[in-house]
């Protein structure tokens, strides 16, 4: 079966929304496309002498609500269509979390893993010199994604404020936290996602409390979400997968421990009291609460019959597919959308350019405070306009942050 492309889900779900807000064919238009495409090519010097030439893109899809934001992903298999898929999501999920901020993502076609960490950094450097009349804290602010690090992050602030002549923290977010990066940055996706979960539970009347949980990737967000959910939440995690496959015991799995093993065997298989199972298998498991947290269309029509979580909450980019969508919703499986729930990583963002510029430095406390009200105010509001409608949350998701979009091109007199 040939997945659907992450650009062609998302301009189908800004179709289920047109009707509830009467959006003209010239407005669809323009919602459509992004605004802007930067395509280069990043010659970098290698270890051995030779020049070797790296495919670079960046998409700013749509600035209406403020300068774009979003990550920079380093990827063997990166393609532009997946680039403006997520710039598009991006823009919905800066409006949806009402940040004055428009949507973005960019991309490196690189294996990191085949790179030196010196090659790793003139890469990095390459790729603002190239981009730098295109980025800046007016323009467009990246910040790490896939394969992309703090140290990244740091590289390319660095590289942005030699050119600029300045230090320019605010460029770049997701930098260390003693080079203008804030404090609960790292598990901010995974964290908020969890506040989102928290209140979708109470709603169903579900007791988080020992709910059964299974989590598809075991990345920066999965394995943050492992982690908090157990240690903060206090669910049972039963089961997580990696790349090379996952784990399961219905008595749940000590998420430290497992951290510690992930890290000597580079896959969570093998783990002691565990049993060995296939990414496929974790997502058919009886559990409370599905977090797919990897990949793009993992839950699609081949396999959407066989999921039995109450809840799915979509801690990654597009894991359901269209069709998928659609028939959970009819089965009466719960679907947290993903700009949504996993908007944590770029309301910390924002909270880190705020902080950057006014020279400031929050504590934890205050990082994590303001990231739940954000949360709990955006799963309100959608929670709120699905049962009047009677839609699924994904579409009343869209509703609120594409109407806010619009109302700003209308006042900017764009259409």
């Amino acid at each position: 079966m040939a997945e659907q492309n992450l650009f062609e889900m998302v301009k189908r779900h800004l179709c289920s929304c047109s009707t509830d807000l009467v959006l003209s064919e010239n407005v669809e238009a323009v919602l459509k496309m992004p605004r802007r495409e930067i395509h280069v090519s990043i010659p970098v010097r290698m270890d051995d002498g030779k020049i070797r030439a790296f495919q670079g893109f960046r998409v700013q899809y749509n600035d209406a609500l403020g300068p774009t934001k979003g990550g920079i992903r380093f990827h063997p298999e990166e393609t532009i269509d997946t680039i403006r898929g997520l710039a598009s999501l991006m823009t919905w999920k800066c409006s949806l979390h009402n940040l004055p901020l428009g949507g973005a993502k960019g991309g490196i076609v690189c294996n990191p893993k085949e790179l030196s960490t010196t090659e790793l950094e003139r890469l990095s450097r390459s790729y603002v010199q190239v981009m730098f009349p295109y980025l800046g804290p007016d323009r467009d602010i990246p910040a790490p994604d896939v394969y992309t690090t703090p140290a990244i992050m740091a590289w390319m602030m660095d590289e942005y404020s030699k050119i600029a002549g300045k230090t320019t923290f605010g460029s770049f977010t997701g930098k260390p936290v003693g080079l203008g990066g804030s404090e609960g940055r790292l598990d901010a996706t995974a964290r908020g996602g969890w506040y989102v979960v928290r209140e979708a539970a109470r709603d169903m009347g579900m007791n988080l409390s020992g709910a059964r949980v299974a989590i598809q990737g075991f990345g920066n967000v999965g394995s943050f979400a492992a982690l908090l959910g157990q240690e903060v939440f206090g669910v049972r995690v039963v089961a997580v997968s990696d790349s090379r496959g996952g784990i399961y015991n219905p008595d749940g799995l000590p998420v430290r421990d497992l951290m510690v093993h992930k890290s000597g065997m580079e896959s969570v298989q093998k783990f002691p009291g565990a049993t060995n199972i296939t990414n496929e298998e974790l997502l058919e498991l009886p559990v409370d609460i599905l977090i797919p947290a990897a990949l793009e269309n993992v839950i699609n029509r081949s396999n959407v019959q066989k999921i039995r979580a109450s809840l799915v909450a979509e801690f990654a980019n597009g894991p359901v597919d269209n069709e998928a969508d659609k028939s959970l919703f009819e089965r009466g499986i719960q679907v947290l959308p993903d700009f949504l729930t996993n908007g944590g990583g770029v309301i910390v963002s924002y909270f880190e350019m705020v902080q950057n510029f006014n020279m400031d430095q929050w504590d934890e406390q205050k990082v994590h405070r303001k990231l739940e009200k954000k949360m709990i105010d955006a799963y309100r509001a959608v929670y709120t306009l699905a049962l009047q409608n009677n839609a699924p949350l994904r579409q009343a998701a869209y509703s609120i942050a594409v109407a806010r979009v619009v109302d700003a091109m209308k006042m900017r007199g764009w259409v």
